[in-house]
């Protein structure tokens, strides 16, 4: 059957949507850092060679391995799209990617670990759903699909899943990930929100504070390669309890 005029134009948006017009944007990666002497160089790296137009801000959170040393002596200064700053005392990861953010730039803010668990060739799947004017505000996923997934942890995986159902009842989203590293933001909407979080809390409350905001909020399917404790992790269950506190806590208060 041909197609009509009217049926073109019914058509045309959908066909725009699938196709959104290319854009100008910087992304800003903000990268906290704590005791990752072994891996720092390799995630700055895989970050550095993803072709997004960037800049990477880390802030060394008071390392007491050889971390600090590694990034004065090899990429402090050597590249001109990476920043690096200092706490003098360990403080938290909130409070590392609050500095960071504080730094930032660009169109765009994604939070990176400083581990090898997320890969940054997952950020034009992130950036998609901002690029094309859907979100304000995009998580990944490590549960809807996506690559391949590191097998381990089931505890881990059972906690994750009763703190993100508690945390979407204080919010009324439907997260399937709460606190999942991945998360990327228009730059004026995080520097807009007061962040007061310090560890690992800071996704519960952020989470909490884009959904009072009324941000459109997606979520993109990523892979995960997580690593155990003898590798470097550090999340643990007195994290868990926390992120219950903050939860009810930013219900309740901004």
């Amino acid at each position: 059957m041909p197609e009509t005029d009217e049926t073109s134009a019914s058509l045309s948006p959908m066909l725009n949507h699938l196709h959104a017009p290319a854009q100008e944007y910087c992304l800003s990666v903000v990268m906290p850092v704590y005791n990752e002497q072994h891996t720092i160089l390799d995630i700055i790296e895989r970050v550095r060679r993803v072709e997004i137009p960037k800049e990477i801000i880390i802030v060394d959170d008071g390392s007491k391995d050889d971390t600090r040393n590694i990034l004065a002596r090899d990429v402090e200064g050597k590249f001109p799209d990476v920043k690096v700053f200092y706490h003098e005392r360990n403080q938290g990861k909130g409070a590392a990617i609050r500095t960071a953010i504080g730094k930032a730039t660009g169109d765009y803010v994604v939070v990176q670990d400083a581990d090898l668990e997320y890969d940054p060739d997952e950020y034009f799947a992130l950036l998609e759903p901002l690029l094309d004017g859907r979100a304000d505000v995009v998580f990944g996923s490590r549960f809807l699909g996506g690559g391949p997934h590191r097998v381990h942890f089931f505890w881990h995986r059972v906690a994750n899943t009763l703190l993100t159902t508690y945390s979407n009842m204080m919010t009324n989203l439907n997260l399937t990930d709460m606190e999942v590293c991945y998360k990327v933001f228009k730059r004026e909407i995080i520097q807009g929100i007061t962040l007061r979080c310090n560890r690992f809390d800071f996704e519960p409350e952020v989470t909490a504070k884009v959904a009072k905001r009324r941000c459109r909020i997606y979520e993109v399917p990523i892979s995960y390669s997580g690593r155990d404790y003898t590798e470097g992790k550090k999340i643990g269950l007195k994290d868990a309890f926390a992120a219950v506190w903050v939860i009810t806590k930013y219900k309740f208060v901004d």
